[in-house]
Parts: structure tokens; sequence; C-alpha cells
């Protein structure tokens, strides 16, 4: 393909042969023709074959918004000549990358970086890649696809945070409910055998100390159960900036639990979008899911999705609309605890509050921190 340098020495050339040829000046016609055949030779120099091996790696796959990834490119040149004006060409989303490669003698290789965009949240496509080859006067530049386009996930940033705990009656291993779920059962102390208790709850140990048949008293422990809720419209953020908080919190508030191994439910305005019931690693499949949470015109407000959240344990409503407090005071008494965090500035009279619900102004993930219950 003839560049921009290549068209325009091609135009000067024939400029300069249409003003001096009439007037009978030879000179006009040979820099006429070396234009021209500089231009020729520069196309024929990028449609020289080259016997070129190229490999991208990205790392790391998963990346915290604005945290580093990189692109690794290894270049193998193949062929029996030295390759040289080489550059590669990386899209990712909006933006392209590009580096330059140095020359390659034959039968060696070369290997570049650069830093992939991770500005913004999303599953973003890295690639295809494009290796350009210019003739050494920049005249003509032929561009070869390499490989297939890899995937990088730039997930929601998080800070630590400690789990909200629910629950109204404790005992020696914590909170204690008849509404803890199946199996949720702990250690609360001894006593002796009665007819019909279990044998496979004997203490053994204690029995022969005491010689007495002595049993493990259980009782059901009520784990942290918290339903974190994601203001998705629109029409509640002041733009893409506080949006993107608002994942980031959501994501904090909802990783501080699964981390722990504790039940959490994640709902947005397009209904539930996750349920983690406390296995291991769902801290992860958290930030994958939040990754792809997109605000819309269309999404229904927080009480939609409050409907759904049951009754019990904590609940999180993230939203940057101080209106979004309303639909989580109207359900404070259907949970042990409630926290309204409001993402964005702060509004100068505080902005409004409501019995029962803890409100948090966060204009960062660091003001989030500082004003968390512990």
């Amino acid at each position: 393909m003839i560049t921009r340098a290549g068209w325009g020495l091609a135009a000067a050339s024939a400029l300069v042969y249409a003003a001096g040829a009439p007037l009978g000046y030879g000179q006009a016609a040979v820099l006429a023709v070396t234009g021209l055949a500089a231009v020729g030779a520069g196309a024929l120099w990028t449609l020289r074959g080259a016997r070129l091996e190229v490999r991208r790696e990205v790392t790391p796959v998963k990346v915290a918004r604005g945290e580093p990834a990189v692109a690794v490119l290894h270049v193998r040149n193949a062929g029996r000549w030295r390759h040289s004006g080489l550059v590669a060409r990386d899209t990712c989303r909006d933006t392209t990358v590009t580096v330059d490669v140095p020359s390659l003698a034959r039968r060696s290789a070369r290997t570049v970086s650069y830093r992939l965009p991770t500005r913004r949240r999303g599953r973003t496509q890295v690639g295809p890649l494009l290796l350009d080859r210019g003739d050494p006067f920049g005249l003509a530049r032929r561009s070869i696809a390499y490989g297939r386009a890899d995937v990088l996930l730039v997930r929601p940033r998080t800070v630590p945070l400690t789990p909200l705990h629910s629950g109204r009656r404790r005992h020696l291993d914590g909170l204690a409910s008849r509404s803890a779920p199946a199996g949720a059962s702990s250690f609360n102390g001894l006593r002796e055998y009665v007819i019909g208790d279990e044998l496979r709850h004997v203490h053994w140990r204690s029995t022969a100390r005491t010689g007495t048949l002595m049993v493990k008293e259980l009782t059901d422990v009520n784990l942290p159960d918290t339903v974190v809720v994601l203001d998705t419209r629109a029409s509640s953020y002041e733009g893409d900036d506080a949006f993107e908080l608002a994942v980031d919190v959501a994501a904090s508030a909802a990783c501080a639990v699964a981390r722990d191994r504790f039940p959490v439910r994640v709902l947005t305005g397009d209904g539930e979008l996750l349920h983690a019931k406390g296995g291991p690693g769902e801290d992860e499949e958290v930030l994958d899911r939040l990754t792809l949470v997109e605000r819309s015109d269309r999404a229904e407000p927080p009480r939609h999705a409050l409907r759904q959240a049951g009754a019990g344990g904590a609940l999180v409503l993230v939203s940057g609309d101080h209106a979004a407090l309303a639909d989580a005071a109207a359900l404070r008494r259907r949970f042990d605890q409630v926290l309204f965090v409001r993402v964005g500035a702060p509004a100068a009279d505080g902005g409004p509050r409501a019995a029962g619900v803890t409100v948090i102004e966060a204009a960062d993930l660091g003001e989030l921190a500082a004003a968390w219950p512990r």
C-alpha cells in the first residue's frame, strides 16, 4: 500500500514533469522519473516475502481497572534476509497501540512489550495484531495480520472491607438463628446422653474421662447472609466515572463476604446477577460477573430488585441517586442491617437520612473503606 508520503512524491513528480516538459527542461523529466521509480521501488520492497514468526502474549488476562496489563510480542525472522522498518499495531477497544520492532537479522528473534489501556472496565478484545513492513523511505507499507485476538478482562477495583454481620442471637461460635441454612451447625457444648440422641454425636474423649456417656450439643449458626443491590439506571449517575465507582463499591462489598466463604447475592436493575453460596473461589466469580455490568435507561429502580431479596441478613444498596435511600428505608425491617452507599460528590447539606439505615457518602474507594462499619 502506498503511504501518504508515497502519493505525495508521485503527485509532485507528475507536477514537475507537467510544468517543465513544455518548456523544454530535460531535468524535469529526470526528476519525475526518479520520483516515480522511488515509489515503485518502495512498493516492490514491501511485496517481498517476509518469513516471520510472530506470537503475542497478554499478561495478566484478568486485571483490576487502572492496574497495568502488558502485551509481550515475540518476533522471529525465519528467512535469509535482514528485515527492518517493522511496526506492530495492536488494538484494544477503541485504542491503537503502536510499537517499533527492532531490525531483525537472519535467524534472529526480538521481544518487545507494551502497555495496554485498562482505564475502562469490561471484556476487552486485544487484536488482531498487525505487523506493518515499510520501505526505508516510508513510501510504501504492507500490513499483515498475525495470530488471533486475545481477551483481556478489566475487572472492578476493590478495597478490603469487613463483612456485615447479621443475626440477633449469639452463642459460643458466633451468630445463631433458626433460619440458618441446613448443615450450618457448630459445636456449642457437652451434655449427658439421653435416649434418642444420635450415637454419631457422642464425644468419646469426654466419655472416657468422666465415665459418663457425653454427647456434643450443636447449635445452628446463622451465616452472615448479605444482599448487594447495584442501581444500574443511567439517570442515577452523573457520568461514566460515577457509575464505575458504584460498580467498584458493589464489588468490594460482595467480595468481602465471598472471600470469607459466606453467602452473598448480587442484584442489579436487570435482575439477579449472582448468588454465591459460600464456596471457594466465588469472589473471583463476583468480579467476573460485575465486569460485564452496564448502566441502562431500561434498568428497573432498586425497589424492584429488593422485592427479590427475601428477608434477613444484611442489605447493601449502592446508587448515585439520593432518592434510592427511600427504597432501602421502606424495607429496613426485613433485614438485620441496612447500608446505603451513595457515590459521587457529597451533598452540601449532608444528604437525606433514614431511621434504621446507615448512610455512607463515598467519592472514592478510600472514603468507602474509612466509613465502612467495623
